[in-house]
């Protein structure tokens, strides 16, 4: 399973981003879908997580001003950021889990960098 993030970059706090992760390859079924990520010197974070049945959940790092959302027919999900503050600066992953020739497994994108300037 390979896993392509887009939509990071640079924003003034206060200011918004969206995040979309597509997952592509072969004999794979999605579970689940979502965000970590890991600011400089610190260990990786959850950010919040979707089921395909839609249960989310939300790590301290995400609640109350990101949403996070799927689109499992297209194997997506998306990371909806608001008001972001100079401390959500870090390396968003794209965390994928399922099922790949009926083996479980998981899977971790390449990050994509969002910097928030206060």
């Amino acid at each position: 399973v390979q896993l392509q993030a887009s939509g990071g970059g640079s924003v003034h706090a206060g200011g918004s981003l969206r995040l979309s992760c597509v997952a592509s390859g072969s004999a794979f079924i999605t579970s689940l879908m979502g965000w970590y990520r890991q600011a400089p010197g610190k260990q990786r974070e959850l950010v919040a997580t979707i089921t395909r049945g839609g249960t989310t959940n939300y790590g301290d790092s995400g609640k109350g001003r990101f949403t996070v959302s799927g689109a499992f027919a297209r194997n997506t999900v998306y990371l909806q950021m608001d008001s972001l503050k100079a401390e959500d600066t870090a390396v968003y992953y794209c965390n994928w889990r399922g099922t790949v020739h009926q083996r479980l497994a998981p899977y971790w994108g390449r990050g994509t960098l969002v910097t928030v300037s206060s």
